[in-house]
C-alpha cells in the first residue's frame, strides 16, 4: 500500500541531507572504471537477441556521428552510470534521455503537447541518471550542430537552472496539480513553435500516403525494403492473436473505440536507432470510411539495459513496464497504450505518430540549443517529480548553481568519453568487425 507523504520540511530536509551522500559538486566526476569493458564488445553482447539481418543498419545509424553513437549506445552509458556514486533518490527514469526523445504529440484530446516521448529503458532509477545522459546529449547535439565548447557548456546550464525551478515549482502544487500539470511555459520560443506546427500537420492521412498505398481499391504497406517489408501470414495471424489480448487490457471506453476500427493490412517496420534489430510490427486499420485511418505500432521490449543493475520491482511484461513508466513521467498519454506478449516476447502497442515530430540538428543551430535544452529542463524537473518526491528532489538540487556547473562538467567529460568511444566503434567498422548497410540513415 502506498504511504502518504510526511511532512514538506521533513522531506525537504531529507533532500537536502543526500548532499552529505554525494556532494552536488561532485557530480562531475567522470572517470571510466578500470574494469570497463570494450565498447564494441559491450554493444555487440547487449545485441545477441536482436535480429542479425539489421544489426548493419543499427551500426550504420551509428556510425553516421559522435551523437548518432550515443543514441545507439544505452547500455554502455547505463553500465557506466552504474559504477558512480548516487543520491540514493529514486524516481522514475526515462532511461534514454537525449535531445532526440522528447518531441511533439497528440494528446488524448487532440491538442498537441511537448514532453518525452520514448520510454523503451524506462525504470526506477536514480533521478541523476536521466540529467547526465540529456545533458552528455546536450554537448554531443551541441557540436553536431556547429556551437562552439562554451555554448554547449552553458546550454547544460540553462538545463539544469531549468530542471531546478521545475522540481521547485512542482515541490509547492498539490499532488493532484502535479497529475494534471503539462509543460507549456517554454512553448513560445526557439524551436518549439515550428515544432508543434510540424506535428499539427502529422496527421494520420499524412502517414497514410507516407507508409502505404491504394492498388486496386485496397490500402497496402508500401514495400520499402529493408525498413518496410511485408510479413508472412503466420505472422500476420499471430500479430492478429496478440492484439485481441492487448485489446482485452484496455479500458472498456477505449476498447470501445479501438473496436470501431478494422485491420487491413500489417508489415515489418525498422524503426529508431536503439530499437533497430527488435521485432516491430506496423498495423493499418480504419474506422469510419477511408477517410480514417489508424495506424498501431506493436513493438518489442526487451529488457531495460538499467535492470541489472538495479534492485527496483518490474513487471512480468517488459510493455507493462514501459506503460507504467511512461503513465508515470508524462501527464498526457495515448489512449491505446498497451501491451501485449507473442512468441514469448513482449511488446508494447501504441499508435504510430500520431501528430508526432522530433526535433533535427539543424533546429538546434543558434539560439535554438539553449532554448530547447530550458523546454528539456522543464519537462524533465516536471516527470522526475511526478513520479518521484518534488521536495526531497527540491532539497537536494537547491537555489545555487553548484549543481548546474557540476553537470555541466560531467556533459562535456561524458560526450568526450562518447566520442572516443565513437572512434573505437568507427574504427571496428573499417576493419571489417562490423558490417554497416548503405542508404538506410
Amino acid at each position: 500500500m502506498i504511504q502518504p507523504l510526511a511532512d514538506v520540511a521533513e522531506r525537504r530536509d531529507y533532500g537536502k541531507s543526500r548532499r552529505q551522500v554525494l556532494h552536488r559538486v561532485d557530480q562531475c566526476h567522470w572517470k571510466p572504471p578500470r574494469t570497463r569493458p570494450h565498447p564494441v564488445e559491450l554493444l555487440l553482447d547487449a545485441s545477441r537477441d536482436r535480429l542479425s539481418e539489421l544489426l548493419p543498419i543499427k551500426w550504420a545509424r551509428m556510425a553516421a556521428s559522435p551523437f548518432g553513437f550515443f543514441r545507439g549506445a544505452v547500455p554502455l552509458m547505463a553500465a557506466d552510470l552504474a559504477s558512480l556514486p548516487t543520491t540514493g533518490v529514486t524516481v522514475q527514469i526515462c532511461g534514454d534521455a537525449h535531445v532526440r526523445n522528447l518531441g511533439a504529440f497528440a494528446s488524448p484530446t487532440g491538442a498537441v503537447v511537448f514532453d518525452i516521448n520514448d520510454f523503451d529503458e524506462t525504470v526506477p532509477g536514480p533521478w541523476e541518471w536521466d540529467v547526465k545522459r540529456l545533458a552528455a546529449s546536450i554537448v554531443l547535439s551541441g557540436r553536431e550542430a556547429a556551437h562552439s565548447e562554451g555554448a554547449c557548456k552553458e546550454a547544460v546550464k540553462s538545463f539544469m537552472a531549468e530542471y531546478r525551478k521545475s522540481v521547485n515549482y512542482c515541490s509547492k502544487l498539490t499532488v493532484l496539480e502535479i497529475a494534471r500539470y503539462t509543460v507549456h511555459r517554454h512553448t513560445e520560443a526557439g524551436p518549439i513553435p515550428e515544432l508543434l506546427a510540424k506535428a499539427e500537420h502529422a496527421t494520420p492521412q499524412h502517414t497514410l500516403e507516407k507508409l502505404a498505398q491504394n492498388r486496386e481499391g485496397a490500402w497496402r504497406f508500401k514495400v520499402e525494403k529493408p525498413l518496410l517489408t511485408v510479413v508472412s501470414d503466420k505472422t500476420r495471424r499471430d500479430v492478429l492473436t496478440a492484439l485481441k489480448s492487448y485489446c482485452d487490457m484496455l479500458s472498456q471506453e477505449r476498447r470501445h473505440f479501438l473496436e470501431r476500427y478494422r485491420p487491413v493490412d500489417i508489415a515489418f517496420k525498422v524503426v529508431g536507432t536503439g530499437s533497430v534489430g527488435t521485432r516491430d510490427y506496423v498495423i493499418l486499420c480504419f474506422g469510419n470510411g477511408n477517410e480514417d485511418p489508424l495506424f498501431l505500432q506493436m513493438k518489442e521490449e526487451p529488457p531495460s539495459a538499467y535492470a541489472q543493475y538495479l534492485k527496483a520491482q518490474i513487471p512480468g511484461n517488459q510493455g507493462e513496464r514501459v506503460v507504467q513508466g511512461q503513465r508515470l513521467m508524462q501527464a498526457q498519454s495515448d489512449i491505446f497504450l498497451g501491451w501485449t506478449r507473442m512468441d514469448g516476447r513482449d511488446y508494447l502497442v501504441r499508435q504510430l505518430a500520431d501528430h508526432k515530430a522530433t526535433i533535427l540538428t539543424e533546429d538546434l543551430k543558434g539560439g535554438g540549443l539553449s532554448e530547447y535544452a530550458k523546454m528539456c529542463g522543464e519537462v524533465f524537473g516536471k516527470g522526475h517529480a511526478r513520479s518521484g518526491d518534488a521536495c526531497v528532489l527540491d532539497g537536494y538540487c537547491g537555489d545555487g548553481e553548484n549543481l548546474d556547473n557540476a553537470i555541466a562538467e560531467f556533459a562535456v567529460a561524458y560526450a568526450d568519453q562518447s566520442t572516443a568511444d565513437y572512434e573505437l566503434f568507427v574504427s571496428a567498422v573499417k576493419k571489417g568487425r562490423l558490417a554497416i548497410a548503405k542508404g538506410v540513415e
